[in-house]
């Protein structure tokens, strides 16, 4: 992108009043400037969550990972995030009011592919859904109950039931089932009870 683009976006963000759609372009600009030098970045945890529930469950952050086999130096880090003008770093910075995070390498176990928005500045990739499922409803567990994160996977679960995004129950089995996760047990139980508050078939057992 050229820096007379950059400047403008960033008075679009900083102009924005939605939180969502302040991520989202935040979100799209930063990948945008990444992919100019050959990295590209996935957008992970509660924001993911954030874009997939349309602002339902709001993070405050972008969080964002590096796409394997994407490498980058800390001073890669830093020069990439100046020409946002951002401060911090060299993992969270400041940019036009808001935190961005870089976490590393996306940590992902699910065979399905990464779900893509169209950003205002460049394609914005999201981390698969069934992986930030389990990986929510094991936080809401481990290593003791943890109400935010509970409230997190029930409004994503109900998002998915609603059959507002594509998702794969099979693979979100399995996924839970992986000693990675072990936690096969508590998503079904979350899953039955948000399915009967919100009065859902069940899609693991549909029969009853």
């Amino acid at each position: 992108m050229e820096e007379r683009d950059i400047q403008n976006a960033l008075g679009e963000i900083a102009a924005e009043m939605d939180p969502t759609l302040k991520s989202q372009r935040m979100a799209s600009l930063v990948s945008a400037v990444f992919r100019t030098a050959g990295v590209e970045l996935v957008v992970v945890g509660g924001s993911a969550i954030e874009f997939y529930t349309e602002g339902a469950y709001a993070s405050g952050d972008l969080d964002l990972c590096l796409v394997p086999p994407s490498t980058i130096t800390l001073r890669q880090r830093q020069e990439l995030m100046g020409r946002l003008g951002a401060e911090g770093g060299p993992r969270s910075w400041r940019v036009a009011g808001m935190f961005v995070d870089l976490l590393g390498e996306v940590e992902s176990l699910a065979n399905t592919p990464r779900r893509q928005l169209k950003g205002p500045y460049g394609v914005i990739q999201i981390v698969q859904t069934e992986d930030l499922l389990v990986e929510r409803i094991l936080v809401s567990t481990y290593p003791g109950p943890n109400v935010e994160a509970r409230d997190c996977a029930r409004k994503l679960i109900g998002v998915i039931l609603e059959e507002r995004m594509q998702f794969d129950w099979a693979e979100f089995c399995r996924l839970a089932a992986l000693p990675e996760y072990d936690n096969l047990a508590d998503c079904e139980r979350l899953i039955a009870e948000t399915c009967d508050e919100l009065g859902k078939e069940n899609p693991l057992h549909p029969d009853g």
